[in-house]
C-alpha cells in the first residue's frame, strides 16, 4: 500500500473553468474538515459543488479522512457527518516549530508506551493530510532512539490511566537489595529520567513522597478506589518536596 503522504501529493484538484491553478488534495481535505466541523449531515453532491470537484472526488476524500482515524460517518447517497472531533483552532507554524512537532511525534512513536506510540503514528498521518513534509527539510538529521526499559512498557498505559483517574495502586517491585516488596500508592506523575521511567507517588505506608524506578517494577494492581486530592499529598506538593522546599 502506498504511503498516505504519497497519495495526497499525487492527487490534485480537478481543473475547471475560471480556475487558472489547481489546488492540492491536501488543501481540499483541510477545507472538507472545516465544513464538516459544524456537526451537520452534508451530502456528497453539496460538498462537490462547494469545492468545485466531482462527487467521486468527495467519495475518495472521505475514504482518506476515515483511513487517518477522523471520526467521519456516512455513505454514498446519504451524506457525511463528523462526530465528536477534537479540533484545534487554525494556527500558523514556523518551519522550526513544525520540525519540533514532527520530531516530538517521532520520539513518542518510538517510545515504550504502546498506546501513545499508536496515537503518535495516527497523529502523524493526520498532520500529513494538511501539511505534507517538504523534501530536503533536514528532518532526517534527527533519529529517535529510545533507551527506555522494556520491562516498564506493558505497565505504562495502566499507570497513566491511574494517574488520570486518581486511582490507588498496589505495586510489586525490587528493592535496593533485589528483594521483592509491595507498596500502596497514590500515583501522581510519570517522568523519563536518564533513560528510565520514574513514577512519582505518595506512599501510603511510609506517609511520604517517593520516586519509583520502573525498571524495577514487577506488577501493578489497581485497587478499584480513588484517592482524594488532599493538601500536602498532591502533585504540586510533590514538586515542592522534590525541590527541597
Amino acid at each position: 500500500m502506498r504511503p498516505l503522504t504519497d497519495i495526497i501529493l499525487s492527487v490534485a484538484r480537478k481543473p475547471c473553468l475560471g480556475l487558472p491553478q489547481i489546488m492540492p488534495r491536501s488543501d481540499r481535505l483541510f477545507d472538507l474538515i472545516q465544513i464538516l466541523r459544524d456537526g451537520r449531515l452534508h451530502r456528497a453532491a453539496d460538498l462537490a459543488v462547494a469545492l468545485d470537484v466531482s462527487v467521486r472526488s468527495i467519495w475518495r476524500d472521505m475514504a482518506v479522512l476515515a483511513a487517518t482515524g477522523m471520526p467521519v460517518e456516512g455513505e454514498r447517497g446519504v451524506g457525511y457527518i463528523l462526530r465528536q472531533p477534537i479540533t484545534l483552532p487554525p494556527m500558523m507554524l514556523q518551519p522550526s516549530e513544525m520540525m519540533a512537532l514532527r520530531q516530538g511525534i517521532r520520539l513518542v512513536a518510538a517510545g515504550a508506551d504502546p498506546a501513545l506510540a499508536t496515537a503518535a503514528r495516527s497523529l502523524a498521518a493526520k498532520i500529513a493530510t494538511v501539511a505534507p513534509a517538504p523534501r530536503g527539510d533536514g528532518e532526517d538529521l534527527f533519529t529517535a532512539r529510545s533507551p527506555e526499559p522494556q520491562r516498564a512498557s506493558p505497565q505504562l498505559p495502566l499507570l497513566r490511566k491511574a494517574i488520570r483517574q486518581g486511582e490507588r495502586l498496589t505495586i510489586a517491585l525490587l528493592d535496593d537489595q533485589g528483594q521483592m516488596t509491595q507498596r500502596d500508592l497514590r500515583p501522581l506523575a510519570l517522568s523519563l529520567t536518564e533513560g528510565t521511567w520514574v513514577l512519582a507517588a505518595w506512599d501510603d505506608q511510609k506517609a511520604g513522597f517517593e520516586d519509583f524506578h520502573l525498571d524495577r517494577l514487577l506488577d501493578v494492581v489497581p485497587r478499584g478506589e480513588t484517592f482524594p486530592r488532599e493538601a500536602g499529598k498532591r502533585l504540586a506538593d510533590y514538586r515542592k518536596w522534590q525541590a527541597g522546599l
